[in-house]
């Protein structure tokens, strides 16, 4: 079946979604990237309160899309990003929570590939992988810009959960999974593999730990949003490459 002409959960005009989106979950958190790291910053879409920014980062336009949270919204929010604006690239930031003991508060994980036991796949183009690769080349640019930060950043497999992971059974999930090249999990990136792939598009995920199962401190506020803001900033940097 073919989509119907326009998009149903954007109102953004053609032209105001720039080929280059950076697509944090939090709509708060797309605002406060708008008006922290974008210059001329317009508020392009704002359907269900999802808010859409288009500005302009060190000369190149980028768009700052909401995704909600979990595979089922990011997959909207991807679908009409690709299908009805033709974006190029997309790079979701978020928070994830760790897999690996290896992994600690804070750390910074950049996906080299995405495992889902969910349907995301079946239902929308009849594929059964339960693991879909990024982009090779948005990734290595990502890896680049990391080095010319000087930011440690680590690389893995994530694991896409239809349940957040602290409100279910993760050891046993991983027995069952049986997979050690996961690292951490997380609700919505392999939705945007998996729309990147079909429509020959780039997508990358970056990911800050916030959450652990091998470390009961809680992070603070000041510490989450300045490590947010290092991974803002190396997303920005990256996709404008």
């Amino acid at each position: 079946m073919k989509p119907q002409e326009k998009p149903i959960h954007m109102d953004a005009k053609k032209g105001d979604i720039a080929p280059l989106v950076l697509l944090p979950g939090d709509p708060l958190r797309a605002k406060y990237i708008a008006e922290n790291f974008l210059d001329d910053a317009k508020l392009v879409t704002s359907v269900r309160n999802m808010y859409g920014y288009t500005g302009y980062y060190k000369g190149k336009r980028v768009t700052v899309m909401s995704s909600g949270m979990g595979i089922a919204s990011a997959g909207i929010y991807v679908f009409e990003l690709f299908y009805y604006y033709g974006v190029e690239k997309i790079i979701r930031i978020g928070t994830c929570g760790a897999v690996s003991p290896d992994l600690k508060l804070l750390d910074v994980v950049l996906a080299d590939s995405a495992y889902s036991e969910t349907d995301f796949g079946l239902q929308f183009c009849n594929k059964k992988d339960k693991i879909i690769e990024a982009s090779k080349n948005l990734n290595e640019d990502i890896l680049r810009t990391s080095n010319e930060l000087h930011m440690k950043i680590n690389t893995g497999m994530i694991n896409t959960t239809s349940v957040f992971g602290p409100y279910g059974d993760s050891f046993e999930t991983y027995k069952r999974i049986n997979n050690p090249n996961i690292i951490a999990e997380e609700m919505e990136g392999y939705a945007v593999f998996l729309l990147a792939k079909e429509f020959k598009k780039d997508a990358s995920v970056i990911l800050t730990i916030v959450d652990s199962p091998y470390d009961k401190n809680v992070v603070s506020i000041e510490d989450r949003q300045a490590s947010l803001n290092n991974m803002i900033k190396l997303s920005l940097d990256s996709i404008i490459k």
